[in-house]
């Protein structure tokens, strides 16, 4: 089969492309000697997280759904990296009665106080990491904040023995934010410093606290030192996008995930193609228009990958996309109805979300095959 085939729109993932940026990272943190912990939330599927390692890989998710998933498929040792909900504590006893390897996060006293009550109560052995803020982008605890040795106290459990303390983590999402190598170095330093300084302080408090998690895909493919650091976690590497090539991570070329479409009108006054990929195709996401170069909802390429040079999808309705010559509009060539064009999306993360599988190509146009993905929260 090949995509001329295919009913349109399409989520298209290169796996030449994709092998190439698995390898890239691994290969760049092998000589750190820390563990690289994959975040799946990207990829959301078992065919894609099998190219990353076996299922004694270690995962990062971002939902308890995608615990449950990879622990069906056979993987042990998930981190559930997003702040526990109390409610949610049912389903994550659940996994681990099952055989789930779960560690959590957490970064308030209350919640610690939940966790170690709910562990202890029902005889569960759980890892806990405290998230800490390095760079005020989001949630967690400042390395020097006093609440950091309060939330501690409240995980006096011991491993096999109800809520314990296994360390800290970090997200350098302010990465994303960057311009230059140099300022995503020093990114990457100021989270493994602040990661590695909660660490020490909770050690100095009695705690054993041997896990010190960091990672943003910008600051793992950039950072100088990882000294005291154990694990780093990353995940839109896989595929990239827009957004990490705005950032300076990576080339339009290495990025995986494509959304097939077809031309299905022109509006000639204009200067329009219309596709049938709109909003619900690509996603609302718009990260790049915060870069010093905004790629509209998506860059133009032809059906094999190719980028088309100065076309971009400029708008977007619920299923129709306008793409259109950059910088004139009188310049757009119009290109004629039925034609094929792939176009590179801002965020893979919410792009890919949009679709139910992945249509996976090698470099060329001839389907290779058909890998589920999932989307969701319970």
């Amino acid at each position: 089969m090949q995509l001329a085939d295919l009913e349109t729109p399409q989520l298209i993932l290169d796996r030449e492309r994709l092998d190439r940026n698995i390898e890239r990272l691994r290969t760049r943190l092998a000589p750190f000697g820390v563990s690289l912990r994959p975040h799946v939330k990207t990829n959301k599927s078992a065919d894609v997280t099998r190219r990353l390692g076996g299922t004694d890989t270690p995962l990062t998710v971002s939902t308890l759904k995608e615990a449950e998933y990879f622990l069906d498929h056979g993987w042990r040792d998930i981190l559930y990296a997003v702040g526990m909900a109390p409610s949610k504590l049912p389903h994550a006893e659940r996994l681990i009665r099952r055989g789930a390897r779960l560690t959590i996060i957490l970064d308030n006293e209350e919640t610690a106080e939940a966790v170690a009550a709910f562990a202890g109560a029902r005889g569960l052995d759980l890892p806990v990491l405290i998230e800490i803020d390095t760079d005020g982008h989001r949630s967690g605890v400042r390395p020097e904040d006093e609440a950091l040795l309060r939330i501690g106290a409240r995980l006096r459990g011991a491993p096999g023995q109800g809520a314990w303390l296994a360390g800290v983590l970090t997200h350098a999402g302010e990465s994303y934010n960057c311009r230059s190598r140099e300022a995503i170095e020093a990114c990457a330093e100021q989270e493994r410093a602040g990661a590695v300084r909660a660490a020490e302080r909770l050690r100095a408090d009695g705690h054993a606290a041997p896990v010190v998690s960091v990672g943003s895909t910008p600051t793992a493919h950039f950072a100088r030192s990882l000294e005291g650091v154990t694990e780093v976690r990353a995940g839109v590497y896989v595929f990239f996008d827009l957004v990490m090539h705005g950032v300076g991570v990576c080339a339009v070329e290495d990025i995986a995930l494509s959304v097939l479409c077809t031309v299905i009108g022109h509006q000639r006054e204009k200067g329009w193609l219309i596709t049938d990929a709109g909003w619900m195709a690509m996603s609302r996401d718009r990260g790049t228009a915060r870069q010093p170069v905004d790629q509209g909802y998506g860059l133009v390429c032809d059906e094999a990958g190719r980028l088309i040079p100065d076309l971009i999808m400029a708008d977007a309705n619920q299923e129709h996309g306008i793409v259109r010559h950059r910088g004139d509009p009188a310049l757009t060539p119009m290109l004629p109805v039925g034609t094929l064009l792939r176009i590179v999306p801002n965020h893979a993360c919410a792009t890919a979300a949009q679709f139910g599988a992945y249509t996976v190509v090698a470099g060329g146009t001839e389907v290779q095959a058909n890998w589920p993905r999932f989307s969701g929260w319970a």
